[in-house]
């Protein structure tokens, strides 16, 4: 990996990670690899809410310096390909929820956000080859552009480490496919706990898949001409 480095033991083994602070969250992890991941880009983040980055370079609105919903670029990514998910702990910000209903390819319930209560960790895995585990949230205020006198002092660290990835992504996997819904005490208090959203997903799916049913054509009755 570029850059310092530390080591740190997990699960008694020692691997090397990249420390971040602050800005670089946004400089180095969502717009130095997240926003440019080609396959796969997982975020978990217990709060939720609209951030933006500098408009698409070449375009008008990057000539004038101006900024545009992250959610745009994420709808981009999953248009290429890219596998998105995005597991949240609470509600999305008002103003999240506003930018979200114009993106089509991301507003389908169960597809890229799934929600859990209980989620309070902070992850971004790109590509299955970079992971991000840290204080920041999924915000302006965390990851977002916004000046060093109004964003939250965040600390975290960077691995390309294979073991830890497969640790993390492992249990980021078991809490998305709703493994975790069967045996939990807030079950009752969830709004909707992911593992009855997958059911729903996969009716939704089935019945879109179904074979429509095409009536029968009334057959034609053979009129004999009339014998004079």
């Amino acid at each position: 990996m570029q850059g310092s480095t530390r080591l740190m033991d997990v699960a008694d083994r020692t691997i090397r990670v990249r420390l971040v602070k602050d800005e670089e969250h946004f400089s180095e992890v969502l717009m130095g690899w997240a926003l440019t991941a080609k396959v796969s880009l997982w975020i978990s983040t217990a709060n939720l809410k609209e951030l933006h980055i500098p408009a698409p370079i070449g375009s008008r609105a990057r000539a004038k310096g101006a900024y545009v919903s992250v959610l745009e670029t994420l709808t981009s990514l999953v248009r290429s390909g890219v596998e998105l998910r995005i597991l949240h702990g609470g509600i999305p910000s008002r103003p999240f929820r506003a930018e979200l209903t114009k993106q089509k390819e991301l507003n389908v319930p169960g597809k890229v956000l799934r929600m859990c209560p209980r989620l309070h960790m902070k992850l971004v895995v790109a590509d299955g080859g970079r992971a991000y585990v840290g204080s920041a949230n999924f915000t302006g205020a965390g990851f977002g552009a916004k000046g060093a006198g109004r964003r939250n002092f965040e600390l975290g660290v960077v691995t390309d480490d294979p073991n830890f990835l497969d640790e993390t992504q492992a249990r980021f996997d078991r809490i998305w496919s709703g493994k975790e819904c069967g045996n939990c005490s807030l079950r009752r208090v969830c709004p909707e706990p992911i593992d009855l959203l997958i059911e729903k997903r996969k009716a939704r799916k089935a019945r879109a898949n179904a074979p429509t049913a095409v009536p029968r054509a009334k057959a034609r009755t053979s009129l004999r001409p009339t014998e004079r």
